[in-house]
Parts: structure tokens; sequence; C-alpha cells
């Protein structure tokens, strides 16, 4: 195939960032073609790419893809115009909310909305327009312990101090495969690159997960773990650090505070107690101690079989503490803060000091008294708001969803289904009819990633170098299409009922914006009129002029002139491949937002998540040996559940398995290949077995992401190898008390052959 390169941009598809290059030319067939490869010029990923990235052309021409609004008149669809489907959102949201209130309606956002530099944006006017207080979304089912803990050690939920991968002599990794999810709060294209050339220049990889992953098959050393008790092993590290004086904060040790509580805190965490719990032996918790102290420069990183356990705010506090202890906070080859060109709440504000953050929050959801957590409630809460009424009738009757497929995300994927069937109304922003917007009343999508522009608002907070990067539109829109902006805008002026345009409530978006900034001491633009920078950018609109005010006003801005040589949009549009700002550098006391000033190391909450950790190791101590324990994993071409009815993602080595270990497999009388049948306390799932050496005894693993059964939705090749969805096995009714996370590894489950 012939091909002409019409653009580069930045991959959307995951964490990595990739920038890629966009060709077009004649199929076999004679329609149009879409070839998408690394580009070899982009400053960070360096040409590579991984197949998500190549398969966005199959994405972009998926006949699955909604091109058109959707409507839902009992169980049929009708493609409408987006005046039409607009106005059927309205009607059916402005009376609910006069009838029962505004917390009658919630809102879901789904992981992809921070892959979309137009959702990172408007989802905010959305949730303003709509005035609820019921917002749920995926990181309550991710990432919520790591920000949790960074928010009471820093400051703020998104001060997450990022391994700096590139110049670090050690690497912990817990409960993460970055050689296939290519990081997750770590935002480095070419992991496996990077990791093996972590190896090429002497340095030293360790993995503690319960499967050898493909990251645990490249790694000097792989250390097998007891799913749900990484928090115990970084205890016992930690506790190792106090006993042996090796602790040696080092150049962060004037910002610390707490330093003797956390000691105390430590105090039953001896490596010989934490050993019978984790099943990591007391010789080896003492040697990780010691050579995290004793590497040149080193960095725990700890990410989703962390996070998604009981224990994961404690877990993600105490990879923290290890970073600290070991000399390698804030420090070149330890872990670091970036700072986005864009801002975020590291680089804005008072430096070195702030209001830090409410952990719990005020308010509580209606059914379980759940404290929200950042203005959220789990999502593991959602079922029950909705089929639980209060003794006044009181219940969620309505739902706006961004994005997200939390049937198949969140735990008890049935109850939340059947709830969903129950409600009012639902409105649903999302590019797919799938298993949770099939439910729906209203379905808008959005435009095809290459179709619209962007630019990673999020995920530059995680990176392992400063950078910054942005794409125009590759291709056009096809007929009928609207980019996100515009479809959020309009809902959000539907849900309002009228009475404002999208153009007056984008402009109050830029003026808030504006003003912002003009009141922010960290701002180039500080002090100035914000009449004046929005006068600056009257030539753009939508995103493109929020974008611009933020660079021009962020920490490598012009100012809006006072710095001729600083950032704009301008700039990167003429740098289309990306501009390399440089590697990360220490930034303490600045980085800090608490209102001592100070890393909090045991504040209140975290103290007593160490006192409840402490009965965790007590129990297992007692009764070391129990079942079965499930966990997921994750393969390369599939990281979201809508990946599966792209060809290019569908096929290789993914497969729905339930993995087992040879010993458990014999004890079951399972064989390879057999037929299983997998419960637990909430629900069962069937699949075929593969027995493995991967996995340690006494767990089970299933990917996520799968049960493409519903013949309600539109997912023609994702249906032919439907799989099981493992959150039919997931208990809502567990989670990580102090940030609302669902438990979704280390599952108690049982393992039958299906013919008995």
């Amino acid at each position: 195939m012939t091909t002409l390169p019409i653009g580069t941009r930045t991959c959307p598809l995951c964490e990595a960032a990739c920038g890629v290059t966009v060709s077009v030319g004649a199929g076999p067939d004679g329609g149009q073609q879409i070839a998408v490869r690394g580009d070899d010029a982009d400053p960070f990923s360096r040409g590579y790419v991984c197949p998500k990235g190549v398969a966005l052309g199959q994405l972009h021409a998926d006949p699955d893809r909604l091109r058109s609004p959707l409507i839902r008149r009992g169980d049929s669809w009708t493609e409408v115009g987006w005046d039409e489907a607009l106005a059927e959102a309205g009607s059916l949201l402005g009376p609910l909310i006069r009838a029962h209130g505004r917390d009658s309606v919630a809102v879901y956002l789904g992981n992809p909305t921070v892959h979309n530099f137009a959702a990172s944006l408007y989802t905010r006017v959305l949730i303003q327009a709509l005035g609820t207080g019921y917002r749920f979304s995926a990181s309550t089912v991710d990432q919520m312990p790591k920000q949790v803990a960074s928010g009471l050690m820093y400051g703020t939920d998104l001060s997450i101090a990022i391994p700096d991968l590139d110049r670090t002599d050690y690497l912990l990794v817990l409960g993460a495969n970055p050689m296939v999810s290519n990081g997750s709060l770590l935002t480095a294209p070419d992991m496996p690159g990077r990791l093996r050339a972590l190896r090429r220049r002497g340095g030293r990889l360790v993995v503690v997960d319960p499967r050898r992953t493909r990251t645990a098959e490249i790694a000097d050393e792989h250390l097998a773990i007891r799913p749900g008790t990484d928090a115990l092993l970084l205890a016992g590290v930690a506790h190792t650090l106090f006993a042996e004086g090796l602790a040696d904060p080092a150049q962060a040790a004037p910002h610390l505070r707490g330093l003797d509580e956390l000691r105390d805190a430590l105090g039953p965490f001896t490596p010989e107690a934490v050993a019978v719990a984790t099943r990591v032996d007391a010789g080896t918790v003492r040697r990780l101690a010691r050579e995290l102290a004793a590497a040149p420069s080193a960095a725990v990183y700890g990410r989703i079989g962390t996070t998604t356990t009981a224990y994961g705010t404690a877990a993600s506090w105490l990879v923290d503490v290890v970073n600290t202890l070991t000399g390698n906070l804030d420090r070149p080859g330890g872990v670091l803060w970036p700072e986005p060109a864009a801002g975020s709440p590291t680089t804005t504000g008072e430096p070195g000091r702030g209001r830090g953050v409410r952990v719990p929050g005020s308010r509580r959801t209606r059914v379980r008294q759940l404290p929200s957590v950042f203005g959220e409630f789990p999502a593991a809460a959602l079922a029950e708001e909705i089929d639980t009424p209060g003794a006044d009738g009181s219940r969620l009757r309505g739902l706006v969803t961004v994005a997200g497929n939390p049937v198949l995300s969140t735990p008890n994927g049935a109850r939340l289904g059947a709830a969903l069937s129950s409600l009012d109304a639902m409105v649903s922003v999302d590019p797919y009819l799938n298993e949770t917007t099939r439910h729906a009343h209203v379905v808008l999508p959005g435009a095809s990633p290459l179709a619209r522009s962007h630019y990673d608002l999020v995920f530059t907070g995680f990176a392992i170098r400063n950078y910054a990067r942005y794409s125009v539109p590759t291709l056009p829109r096809e007929p009928g299409e609207l980019d996100e902006s515009e479809v959020l805008l309009r809902l959000s002026c539907a849900a309002l009922g009228g009475g404002i345009t999208p153009d007056e409530l984008d402009d109050l978006t830029a003026a808030d914006t504006a003003r912002r900034l003009a009141a922010d001491p960290s701002s180039p633009a500080f002090g100035r009129d914000p009449l004046e920078l929005l006068a600056a950018v009257a030539h753009r609109s939508r995103q493109e002029r929020l974008l611009d005010l933020m660079l021009r006003g962020g920490p490598y801005g012009d100012g809006f002139g006072a710095d001729p040589e600083g950032l704009s949009l301008a700039v990167l549009e003429a740098n289309p491949h990306g501009l390399d700002l440089g590697p990360l550098r220490p930034r303490l006391p600045d980085v800090l937002r608490t209102p001592s000033g100070k890393v909090e190391l045991a504040p209140p909450q975290l103290l007593a998540e160490a006192r409840r950790l402490a009965d965790q190791l007590a129990e297992l101590t007692a009764a070391p040996d129990g079942g079965l324990l499930l966990v997921g994993r994750r393969h390369l071409r599939s990281n979201n559940s809508w990946m599966h009815n792209v060809p290019l993602l569908a096929g290789g080595s993914n497969r729905c398995t339930l993995q087992l270990n040879p010993k458990d497999a014999d004890r079951l009388g399972v064989v390879n290949g057999q037929r299983v049948t997998v419960s637990s306390r909430v629900g069962a799932v069937e699949a075929d077995a593969e027995v493995s050496e991967e996995l340690m005894p006494g767990v089970v693993s299933l990917p996520h992401g799968w049960g493409h059964d519903d013949p309600a939705t539109r997912s023609a090749l994702a249906s032919r190898a439907p799989g099981v969805n493992s959150n039919l096995l997931t208990d809502e009714a567990a989670l990580d008390p102090l940030s609302g996370t669902a438990v979704l590894n280390g599952i108690p489950v049982e393992v039958r052959p299906t013919d008995g």
C-alpha cells in the first residue's frame, strides 16, 4: 500500500503518550486505509509505539463505533440528529431534577475521559451544570489510594512523586506489570526499552507480584507474594530501616514531620512477623531494606496490584515512606515531581504551603454512609444508591456517564446492570453501545481520536521527563460528528434547561480560567487584568483557548508577552513533534501544599491505617493458610473493554482464561483447557482453565474488561470471543475504607470443574 503522511499526533490509548505519525492510502478493497507508526522525531517516545497505537486507524474505521446520536424507545434504537438527541436528554434530566432534586442524578466518568483533551476540560462544566453531589469515576477502581496517600503527605491529591526511571540504579516494582501496561501513574514511552536500559547500565530490577509477569521475567529477581499483603512487606522493609540504623532521609530531612510517630507505628512489623503473612521470608525482607538503602539511587513503585486491595492506601503511603527513609525522595534517580507545562496543583498557589486535603470528605452516601473522597463517592456504591430506596423513597433516578463502562469495570457488574435498567433517565456520552450504555435512553458519541485535537493535560503530571506536545486533528470529522467539547457544552446547556448557549457557557469557562491565572502568585500572569489575558487568546475557541491560557500562564509560559521566549500554544503548533522541557528536578519544599509546609509522614488518618494493618498482620499470622485468592492481569493489547472490538487488538495473546498453579490444578482435579466454575460471595462465572507455573500456589487469575456476551450491545467482533466479566465476582461490600476503592485483587474464590 502506498500511503501519504498527513500528520503527527499523540496516541491517546494509554498513559505512555507516545508520538505517532499517521499516513493514509488506498486499501486493497479500494477504500481508505490508515497506517499509524511511531514518530522517530518525537523527543519523548523516540519512535516507540505499542500495538494499541498502531490500531488507531482500525479504531477510526470500526463499523460499530457510533457516528450519530441514538435514542432508545423500548428495546429499539433510532439514529437521530443532534438537536433532537439533546432535546431528549434535556427533557429527561430537567423534569427529574426539578421533581426530585439535583442529587437524584449522578455522574460517572470513565477512564478514557482523562485520555481525552476536551473531556478533561468540559466534564467539569457538565458536573457544575447538573449541580449534583453524586459523582463517581473509575478512580475508585484504580488509583484513588495513591491520591489519598499523596494528598495527606504532600498537600494535594495530584502531588504524586514519580520514579526517575532513566536515572535510577535500583527499581522495586510491586503489583505492576509495566512491560505490558506501559506504565500507570508513570508516563514513560517504551517502558520495555527503559527497563532493559536500567539493567544494561548495571541497575537492579526487583518485581514483587503473585504472578510471574512479563516484567518479572526480565527482572533480576521476582518475589512471589500473597495478594493483598504488599503493605505488610513494605512495613517490614521500613521497620528494618529503622531497626538497623539505615533510615536516612538525606536532603529531604529538613522538610519532614512525624518521623518519630512513624517509627513507633512500624513497631509491630518485624521481618519475621510479616514473613508469615506475605510468604516472603524474613531474610529477603531485610535484604530488600539493605539493598534499597545502599543503592546510589533507588525508587519504589507500586500500582494497581497494590491499590485495589483492602489496604491500598496503606501500601501507597508505605511506598513513599520507604522512598523517604532511603534518601530517595526528591532526589535524581529516586522519586521526583513533574512540572507540567499547562500547570498542576503542585505548580499553582503559594509555593511550599497550602490548605492540604480533607480526607475523608464531608458528604456520605445514603445507603452505607460511605464518605466522599475528593468530591466523589466509591464506584462500588453506585448500584445500591440506585436500587435501594430510602424510607422517603429517595434514590438515584438518573445517571450521566462519560466514556465509561462500569458494568464491566466495577464490582458486582450483574447488580449494577440490573440497577441501570431501572433508571428513569440515563444519558451516555460514548462512542460505543456497550454493556453500560445499552441501558441509556440517549447515547451521544464523540468523534474519532484521529479527528480531534489532543494535549495530555493529565499524564504530563506523571511523566518521567517534562515535555509538551499538541496535536491538531489528523482527519476531518465525518458528517454529523461533533467534537466532545461541543457535545459536553450542549449537554450542559440542556441540563441547565436552556437560557444559555454553548458559546456563552464556554466564554464563562474561559473567563474563570483567566481569573484564576491572574490571582495565582505562581503564575507569570499574576496580577494581570483577566480581560487582557482573554484578549490575547481571543482568536481561539473551545479547548484550544483554554489550553493557550494555561500554557501562557503556566510554569514555562510566555506570561502573555512578558517572556518572548516562553511557551504558548503557537510555539507547540510550530513544533508538532513536541518539546522536551528537561529532566525532573528536586522541588522541595516548593512542591508542598500542606498547612505545615512539611512532608507529613504520619498524619492521623495514615497512622490509623497502620493500626488496621497491624490487625491484618495478627489475623494472617493466626491463620496463614487460606483458600484461593483471585487476582487480575493485563494484556498488552487490552487496556479497556472496547479494544476487543478492534481487529489488531482482538487477536494475539489476549485470552480470557483462568490461570492457576499446577499444584492447585492437581488438588482440584483440573486439567489444562478444562471448563471450570469460579465462584465468590456475589457471583459465579465459567472459564477455560490455563494451568501455568506463572501463578504462585493459592492464587488464580482472570483478566479484566471481558464479558461481551450481551446481545443488546453493538460489538460484533468482541462478541465472537466474549470471555467472562471478572467483576461478576468482585464484591461491592469490600473496600479500602479510607479511599473507598474497590477490592479487585485478593478476592476469596472457589474453583471446581464445571462438569462436577
